[in-house]
């Protein structure tokens, strides 16, 4: 087999190996970069999901303490209500935390320094000029810039399958917190007829 130079202004081949080469390189940036955004998008919608679970809290808790007097007034006297009311009460507790641990999530483990991660950008590239060398010879590199792309991706796929876990721990203990308080209501309903 004959190789060819690309650049040979004599080949006129040349030109449109290159240029399909350029289009696979570009198809190929386009498709890392669209599952860095698909990612980036989970991450905010569970996010999104965790607010919306700590909205409904605020609001639940809000009418709870506009009404625990008249509640506690009439049921002084009762253990078993006691008991399921701190059972709801741990239950929401965790769920929160759940919610609040969304939004920080701690990656474990050690990763190389990224061109694209915000992290690594300020604090292990040195200084402006530094990071703007480095950015552009892996720019131009394109092994070096699918493998800091690659590895962005594995590293925001990490911290979308921790977010959602807080998540869904959370919404998995909401369902149960507002199966126990229905279940309160009837009790209080019950007990004060």
């Amino acid at each position: 087999m004959i190789k060819t130079d690309p650049n040979d202004p004599n080949d006129p081949n040349a030109y449109k190996r290159q240029h399909m080469h350029n289009k696979h390189t570009d198809d190929l940036i386009d498709h890392y970069w669209a599952s860095i955004e698909y990612v980036s998008k989970l991450i905010q919608s569970s996010e999104l999901k965790a607010g919306l679970i700590l909205s409904i809290y605020g609001i639940m808790l809000n009418f709870i303490y506009q009404n625990i007097p008249m509640v506690v007034d009439k049921v002084t006297h009762d253990t078993f209500f006691y008991i399921l009311l701190f059972i709801w009460f741990v239950i929401t507790v965790c769920s929160m935390y759940f919610s609040i641990r969304c939004f920080m999530p701690r990656i474990e483990g050690k990763y190389e320094k990224n061109i694209f991660f915000f992290g690594d950008i300020v604090s292990k590239f040195g200084d402006i000029k530094e990071f703007s060398r480095t950015f552009y010879n892996i720019s131009i590199e394109e092994e070096k810039l699918f493998d800091q792309l690659g590895q962005q991706i594995y590293i925001n796929s990490k911290i979308a399958s921790l977010k959602f876990k807080y998540v869904n721990k959370s919404l998995k203990l909401l369902a149960l917190g507002l199966i126990l308080l229905l279940v309160i209501v009837i009790y209080y309903i019950v007990m004060t007829l």
